[in-house]
Formats: structure tokens, sequence, C-alpha cells
């Protein structure tokens, strides 16, 4: 009950006052262990679990608590030793041996599981034991590596076990007949497959609905059995004259067999599905019954309108609509808006149908549209407004088309602004019909805000600096009204990331509530923002809040193949298993896992040998790359923003895969750049110089070979970094926001940064041959950090600057001072990290000097140049620090001046209750900014102790 509770530190008192009576009782050695483990003694904990599970225990109670302490421990495959000492004692109880099966399934032992099945049907012959083995022989060949072994092994393997049991008559539920399925599809069998499913088996696939039907047009469709592919289809359309994906199937079929010149043969039936149409007349003739039969049916039916629409669409492309009389698209999408216009759902149905339109003939399609939209003017306003919500959905729906066709993209400035304003008062008179939505509900009219939203972003685009402002003012507004839009929150994470400020974004994220797999598909809105602006709190949590689910995931989903297995849903264990490999081989999750780790290296390691510590305790190798290269998945979702932009305004396939190659690109550099700084400390062991014997044996020299290595990779990447720039993108504004690469090539940073790997390798040299005949050396040295001043000299310029002005009363944001200042101080920090082992070697050197000086009592030994080098390399990169640290000052004492409200906004185009969220956007916008600032300052702060600790 304690550990039930949460209760740790009692349930650790009450376990010890029985093991005080009772030595031996294993049951309360374990829930200690629970309890020491949930304390975070780890080790206690396991040595405590080791002396019980080496006792071999067979009590269920024992044997329950060690599962779940191995589980919170991450260490599954110990489950595995336990059940295989208890099955070895009790080898007839059917509950140990089916937990060992499991124990199996969560590492994914699929022989043992296989073995572990059939021992079971041995003992208890039920069924499902007898196809979890099966089951495992397919997981053998889907994880099979050679596909020949799992076509002529495993699968024929399983086949022939099922047969056995089809043969004997023992095949008892549906899924058992999905397996067989599953098999003989993977055999690629897929004659016999469709035998199995129209047979007598087929007949237990009943828990889908069409579930059989659909088998069936899977097999025939693998078969290129088009006639009976069009006759099951034309079947089902008769039963459900909605279901669009069976018109799919009927036009592709009859397209097919068309272009076979398929007939009918002579005396028998058409096809094993009744009768077969292969002509286009048959075809046109179906959907316009379809069309007759719906007006007819008790409720309005989309498909029939819509099927027609595509079989016009088809007929084009094939180059032969005239003949066929269907109607022309124009009229018939205004006849279907006419019925459906009301229903959200009619602007996505006619979306996909708009190229049938030709250009010249938009605004006259438009026009005809709101004709038939009953809006009534009152006298003292002059637009026409909907009575109610039946009228505004479907001039809605109008405005969203008028979007998408193009007719707003083509106004001028004014014009646009003229419709903000006409589509604000049309949101605001909209939120009259929601006054009784619940929080948890959007308002009718919120698509307006949106819309508008949509053209001031265009106008921004333009270089209207105002528009910005306006775009974030009615957002706010629209989430006041509208709390859990997420659509309002999405934009406005986008619109803030861009002006730079990240404070408001956390927030906003958090209450977007993403759960699960979205923490992977829309995480990147939130990581991509968050080291990079300066807010290192809120990056660090939300880096870990990503990474925690993918975590979280791997040990989720054994859990869900275990109840899979249990309730026999055979078909989903490979789904599960895609789904895992998929989400552990996401860019997303290689990207927060190496962005957090430079991001701790940059919190927490101050000086060498706390930067050992962390590198230590986060187990980082410079030999090691565990990013899955050859794999990598782009799991993001880029179409999360709602478009309605044209074509070819739209985020493009192109993008999507240019998107992919920069995130790619920008992912090797930095995880490059993560594991040359965990080389560093590997290389201050001193050694003895010209030693060579001894070099090798320390292991020092093959790491400065990975270090060295390592670089020539850094040196690529970043060459193709720059290839890749050149091209000079530009993804649309609500598409993927591009990476730090440009700025971090820009602004000298990168640089800097491979001077300052280059420089370790010259330091390391100079500490393998020692001072004597090393004057070339320390001369490269010498320059290399009179010129690494200067350069970072350089970066600090291009941090200068006022991050906030404001220009004929317009505030003018500077987010790229903002991330150029978060790469200065991550250079500074990778300089000083370079810079204390650049002492390390210095340092012996110098009491070795001045031993010598004692011994010889001369002071006429000349101190070496490397040594000057090196103490002037040091005060200059102090005076530097101190300098941004000023800088950083003024630039807070400025943020915090300013004063917001006195800014008058020029355009007039706000309402009153409009302007007081521009006040909130506004000081959101500041705040973020002076925090950004102060957290920058305060790790500055920190380096410049360090730094002043830099005295050879």
């Amino acid at each position: 009950d304690y550990l039930d509770n949460g209760n740790n530190k009692m349930a650790i008192q009450q376990a010890d006052k029985l093991l005080k009576k009772h030595k031996d009782l294993h049951c309360a050695k374990v829930l200690k262990a629970i309890g020491l483990q949930r304390t975070g003694k780890q080790d206690e904990a396991y040595a405590l679990a080791q002396e019980v599970a080496a006792l071999e225990p067979t009590d269920d109670n024992s044997l329950q608590a060690l599962t779940i302490l191995y589980r919170e421990m991450h260490r599954p495959e110990l489950v595995t030793k336990l059940y295989e000492a208890a099955v070895k004692k009790v080898p007839n109880s059917e509950e140990y041996h089916s937990h060992l099966f499991m124990a199996y399934a969560r590492v994914g032992e699929y022989k043992k599981m296989q073995q572990a099945g059939m021992a079971l049907y041995k003992i208890v012959p039920k069924n499902p034991y007898y196809f979890w083995s099966v089951m495992s022989l397919i997981m053998q060949s889907i994880s099979a590596q050679d596909e020949n072994l799992s076509k002529t092994m495993f699968l024929p393997l399983a086949e022939r076990m099922v047969e056995k049991m089809v043969k004997e008559d023992k095949i008892e539920a549906e899924a058992e007949v999905e397996l067989y399925y599953m098999i003989l599809e993977r055999l690629e069998k897929y004659k016999e497959a469709l035998d199995v499913v129209r047979g007598k088996l087929g007949e237990k696939l009943t828990s889908e609905l069409q579930s059989r039907e659909n088998k069936c047009m899977a097999m025939y469709k693998k078969l290129c059995r088009w006639p009976e592919c069009n006759a099951l289809s034309r079947r089902l359309l008769l039963k459900n004259s909605d279901d669009w994906q069976f018109y799919i199937t009927y036009f592709d079929s009859v397209f097919q067999l068309i272009d076979e010149a398929w007939t009918p043969p002579p005396e028998e039936e058409h096809s094993l599905e009744g009768e077969v149409h292969y002509s286009i007349e048959q075809a046109v003739k179906f959907i316009e019954e379809r069309i007759t039969e719906e007006s007819k049916s008790s409720r309005p039916l989309r498909g029939p309108y819509l099927a027609k629409l595509e079989l016009i669409r088809r007929l084009r492309y094939r180059g032969c609509n005239d003949e066929y009389k269907l109607g022309d698209p124009e009229e018939l999408m205004f006849q279907y808006f006419k019925k459906f216009g009301d229903k959200p759902c009619c602007f996505t149905d006619l979306k996909v149908f708009v190229d049938l339109l030709p250009s010249n003939q938009y605004a006259q399609f438009i026009s005809q549209l709101l004709e038939v939209i009953p809006l009534s003017a009152t006298a003292e306003n002059e637009i026409a407004l909907p009575a109610d919500i039946k009228a505004l959905q479907q001039h809605l729906c109008v405005v969203q088309l008028s979007r998408l066709l193009g007719i707003y993209h083509a106004m001028d400035k004014k014009q646009k602004l003229t419709v903000v304003r006409e589509l604000m008062l049309r949101y605001h008179h909209g939120l009259e019909f929601g006054k009784s939505c619940l929080k948890t509900e959007l308002q009718f009219s919120d698509y307006y805000c949106l819309l508008a939203v949509h053209l001031l972003l265009d106008l921004w685009l333009e270089g209207e600096e105002a528009a910005v402002w306006q775009c974030l003012t009615l957002l706010e507004e629209g989430l006041s009204h509208s709390p859990s839009n997420a659509q309002f929150k999405l934009l406005l994470i986008r619109i803030y990331c861009r002006l730079g400020a990240f404070e408001p974004v956390a927030e906003l994220y958090s209450s977007l509530d993403a759960k699960h797999i979205q923490h992977d598909t829309i995480g990147y809105l939130l990581t991509r923002y968050a080291g990079s602006l300066g807010h290192y709190a809120a990056a660090s949590q939300s880096c870990n809040f990503a990474l925690r689910f993918f975590h979280s995931n791997q040990k989720d989903t054994s859990e869900y193949i275990i109840q899979a297995y249990k309730y026999g849903a055979f078909e989903k264990i490979p789904e599960f298993i895609a789904f895992r490999n998929r989400l552990n081989s996401s860019l997303h999750f290689a990207q927060v896992r190496t962005e957090r780790m430079l991001l701790d290296l940059l919190l927490e390691a101050n000086i060498s040998t706390s930067l050992e510590e962390s590198i230590k305790s986060m187990s980082l190798s410079p030999d090691e790359d565990d990013i899955p290269w050859e794999d990598l998945r782009d799991n993001r979702d880029l179409t999360v923003l709602f478009s309605w932009d044209p074509k070819d305004r739209d985020i493009s396939e192109e993008h999507r895969k240019l998107s992919l190659e920069e995130e790619t690109i920008w992912l090797r550099i930095r995880s490059l750049t993560l594991r040359l700084i965990s080389g560093l400390p590997t290389l201050s062991h001193t050694i003895q110089p010209k030693n060579s014997e001894k070099t090798a044996e320390n292991g020092v020299s093959s790491k400065i070979d990975t270090i060295r290595s390592l670089l020539q990779q850094l040196e690529a990447a970043v060459d193709s970094g720059k290839k890749f720039l050149e091209q000079k993108i530009q993804y649309p504004v609500l598409g993927p926001p591009p990476t730090r690469m440009a700025g971090f090539f820009s602004n000298g940073s990168c640089q800097c940064q491979t001077s300052l790997f280059c420089l370790v390798s010259d330091i390391y040299e100079l500490d393998t041959n020692g001072l004597e005949d090393s004057a070339e050396i320390q001369e490269r040295i010498g320059n290399s950090l009179k010129s690494l001043v200067e350069r970072l000299t350089d970066l600090f310029n291009k941090c200068k600057g006022d991050l906030i002005e404001v220009r004929d009363g317009i505030l003018k944001t500077h987010p790229n001072l903002l991330e150029n200042l978060v790469f200065f101080v991550e250079t500074i920090s990778i300089a000083l990290w370079v810079s204390s082992y650049c002492d390390s070697v210095l340092r012996p050197f110098k009491s070795n000097l001045q031993k010598k000086k004692k011994k010889k009592k001369e002071s006429s030994v000349a101190m070496p140049p490397v040594f000057t080098h090196f103490l002037d390399y040091v005060t200059e990169l102090q005076t530097l620090t101190s300098n941004v640290i000023d800088h950083i000052k003024g630039l807070e004492i400025i943020l915090t001046a300013l004063k917001l409200e006195e800014l008058s906004l020029k355009d007039t185009l706000l309402l009153q209750e409009e302007k007081k969220f521009t006040k909130t956007v506004q000081v959101k916008v500041q705040s973020s900014y002076h925090h950004s600032v102060q957290e920058i300052g305060e790790l500055l702060k920190k380096r410049l102790d360090t730094v002043k600790k830099l005295k050879i």
C-alpha cells in the first residue's frame, strides 16, 4: 500500500520490520528493493534483488515483485532469467510458461518465443498458445536480415503449422484465420489467400465491417483481377453509395478493363463477383443512377456528386470528356455548394476539384456562389451579414475558396487591408452565434480571423512591418474567445518564434496538450527555437519533454505487443514494431538528443574537470555515433498549420525534401561538434614527451586520431552546408522553419569553432614534441590564438545593435541579434574548454622550466613564445567577455526603459477592443527579450569567472 501511494520511505521501514522477524521473506526483500529504486538508490536495490533472484524463487509474489522492479530499472532481460529458472523448477506451470513467453516478447527474442509457445501448447493444448508460436515464426521472418531465409524457411514453416490445424479442423477464432491470411500474403500466395477469405474459414472474419470484402478486394488488386475488382466495388456501392474508397476502385478497374479491351465471356457469369462494367457509358450511367437514388434517400449523401466530378476529372485526363454529356464542372460544383455549402466539409470536398475550373472563370464562380447565400445588410453597416449559422458556414466556405483560387493574392495592399477589416467585422458578428459555446468548443467564425491573419502575413512578407503586430493582436483576441483553438495557438507559436520571443511560446505549446506521437510530429515547432533564443531553462525543459516521450515509447511498445498476443490481434504486432522503429530513427529524436546534450554541457560544464564529469555522466564518447543516418525518418507534420493558399504558394514535395536535407546537414554539424567537445577531456592526460611507446600505451595517440578524423568530417559537413545554402531556398511562411545553419555560417561562429578544434591538434603536437625544437608549432599556435580573438571580436560585432527599435511609431525587432548572441556564448564556451586543455599542457612545461631555472641559478633561461601568446590570448578573452557582458547590461537597461504604451499605432484599422491585445503582445515580446538577455548574461558571467582561472 505504501508503495502504491508513493510513500517509499515508509515502505522501506515496514519491509525492514518484517525482515527483522523473518530473515528469508523473499517478497519483503524485493518490495524493499522497489522502495530503494524509487528513492534513487539503484545500486542497493539491484544488490537486494540479485540476492533474491540467485535463490531462484518460485512463489508468485516474489516473481511478480521482481518483474515490477526490473521493469522500473529498464532491465527486461533479467525477467527472462527469472522465469527460465522458475519453469525449470515447476515444469508444468501454465502460468510461469506464459510469463516466460511474455518476458521473451518484451525483449524481442522471437526464436525463444516460438519454443516457449510450443512448450506451453504441449502442457495445455489450447489454440492461442499454438498460434503464439506461429506468430513468433512470422516475427523471425520479419526481423531476418536475409529476405531469402524468411521466404524459404520461416514463412513456409508457419504456413505448414497452420495448415495442420486447418486439416484437423481445429481453427476456432477469427485471429487464427487472420494469421493464416497474413502468412499467405507475405508469401505472395495471393490466390491461396483469396481462397481462404472466400471459403468456409472466411466466414469467421466478422469483427470489422466489410473485413472479408476488403481482404478480397486487396487480393484481386494484387492478382490484377480487374473484372472481380469492378464487380465487387459495384456491389458494395449499391449497398452504400457514400463509400468513397469503392468509387476509386470502381473507376480504376473500369479504365483498366477499357485499356485491356476486356469483354465478358459469352455463356457464363461475367466474374466470380457478378456483373462487370467495362465501358465508359456503363460507368456514366451507373453514377447517374447513384445520384437519382440519392435524391430519394432520407439523408443527403455527398459520395455520388463527388464521384461525378471525379469521373469528369479522369475523362479529361484521358482527353475524352466531351462526348459523355456529364455536365459542366462549374455548374456541378455550384449545385454541390447549394446542397452542402453549410457543412464545414464542403470546402475540403471542392478543394480537390478546383483545378477543373478555367482560371478566367474564378471570379465569376465566386460571385455565383455569393448570390445564393442569404445575407442581409443593415442600413448603417454596408456589409451584408448572415442571419444564422447556416448562412455563416456558407459564406465562410466561399471566403476559403476565394483564398484558394488566388483571388486575395492578386489584390494590392489597400484592397487587402479592406478585406482584413471586413473579415474581422464578420468575425466579431459571428461571435454572437457562439455565445452559448463551451470553453472547449470553437467559435463558428474562427476561420474569418485566421484568414484575416493569413492576409496580414502576406503583407508582412511584402515588407509591411506593422502587419505582424496586427497578426499577433488578432490571434490573441481570437484565442481569448476560443481558448482551445489549436490553429490560433500554432500560428502564434510560429510568429512569436519568427520575432525571436520564446517566452510566450512555451506556455502556448503546453496548453496545446500535445499527446503521445505529437511530441514527434509537431515538437519541432518548439525545439527548433528553444535553445536558439536564449531561454536556456525553458529549452532544457522542452527537450526533456520530448525525450521523455521517446524513452517511454520504448517501454510502452513492448506492453502493446504483449496485449496483442494476449488478445490475438496478431496483425497489429508488426505494426507496433514498425512504429517503434520509426520513432527510434526519428530525425526529431536525434536532433533533440544532440541539442539537449550540447545545452547541458553549456549550462553545467564550467571548467575542464566538470566538463569531464558532465561527459562521463552523459556516457558520451567521441568514437560512438548513435544516430541512424541511413534510416533517419522525417516524422514532422509540416501541414499542421491550415493553409488556404493556391498550389504554387503552398508547401510542395520539393520543400519537404530540401527541408529534410537541410535538417540532416545541420544535425551532422551539431553532432560532430558534440563529439569533438566530448573528445577534449580524453586528451588531457599528460604524456611523457617524445616517448612514443608510452604514448601508444596510454591510448592517447589514437584519441587524437579520432579528433582529427572528426574534424575532417566536420569540415566536409560544413562544405555541404555551404553548398546547400547557395540555393537560397525560401520555404512558404507556414512551411518548415529553416534551421540555424545560415546564421551559424554568416555570423562567423562556424569558422571560430572549426579553428578551435584545429588548435587542439596543434597543442597536442606541441605536447608530444616538447618545447625545444617546436618553434614552428609555437608560432602556428600563436597565430591561431591571435586570429581567434579577431574572429570572436568579429562575432561580437554582429551581436551589437538594439533588439527592439521604434521606427515611425512602428516596432521593429531584430531577433537575429539574439541568435548571434546565443552562438557567441556557445563559441566562447568551446574556446574556454579548448583553452583549458591548452592550459593543462602548458602548465607542466612551465613548472619544468622554473625548476631548471632554480638549478642553473641564472635568470637568462628564455621563456618560449607560446607562453606569452597564451597569456595575451587569455587577457584578450577576458576583456572581450567583459565587453559583451557590458553590452548585455546595456540591452537590459534599454529593454526595461522602453515604454511601449507611448507607441501610437499608425494604422487606424484596429478597433478599441483590439488595441488592448496589441499592448499584451508587445509586452510579451519585450519581456521575452528581457529574459533571454538576462539568461545569456548570467551564463557569460560564469564564463568570465572561468577565464580568470586560466593563468598558467
